[in-house]
């Protein structure tokens, strides 16, 4: 299955987000393979650290969207909002949608502005899973903004909120610089436990 990772505002953690889950499916045995549209090119970067370091398993990233009917295993799909072109042509191949929330309002527009987009390319067609979840979330347990940004995902259809979120944690950053998966580098910290809550909710 193909599932785009995307937003319609940056700095929500796509690519970090798309780089951990891809890992996570890796280690369990998946095919995987990530199409990286988004100009940055930041989870291609992690791959080639991976790549001259030596560290197994190797990372697959392409940067076109497979022909129809030609993706084999799980396709994880990685874009920007710089362009509007590439994304279009992801929401319209992706069999799942996961937006990345981070607590703020903007975010909450953001993502509003988004379904909009998702919705008309997908209108008079079968819309796709669409997933939202809280992501670099505020540490402290009882923080007002995670559980706000969580009411207002429960309020935008079609969105499946997911319980588990993403902290901000230090790990998640470092997860990119080492090209290591936050399990890979703490493999019995809060962050791989987050994930591995996360991952689950998406992919099982």
């Amino acid at each position: 299955m193909l599932t785009l990772f995307a937003n319609f505002k940056g700095g929500t953690g796509k690519s970090t987000l798309v780089f951990n889950m891809a890992m996570w499916r890796l280690a369990r045995g998946a095919q995987v393979t990530v199409c990286d549209l988004d100009p940055q090119r930041t989870v291609s970067d992690v791959a080639l650290i991976r790549e001259e370091d030596g560290i197994e398993p190797p990372l697959r990233v392409v940067h076109e969207l497979p022909a129809k009917g030609r993706a084999r295993g799980d396709w994880l799909i990685d874009i920007g909002t710089s362009d509007m072109q590439a994304m279009r042509a992801a929401i319209r191949a992706a069999g799942r949608v996961v937006i990345p929330v981070t607590p703020s309002q903007a975010d909450i527009w953001a993502t509003q502005q988004f379904l909009d987009i998702l919705r008309a390319e997908r209108k008079g067609g079968r819309m796709p899973v669409v997933m939202g979840f809280i992501n670099r979330a505020d540490p402290h347990p009882r923080s007002r903004e995670n559980a706000e940004a969580f009411e207002a995902l429960e309020a935008l259809d079609p969105i499946k909120p997911l319980a588990p979120m993403l902290v901000q944690r230090l790990a998640f950053r470092r997860s990119f610089s080492e090209g290591l998966a936050v399990f890979e580098l703490e493999p019995r910290g809060k962050a791989a436990a987050e994930l591995d809550a996360l991952a689950t909710a998406v992919f099982d």
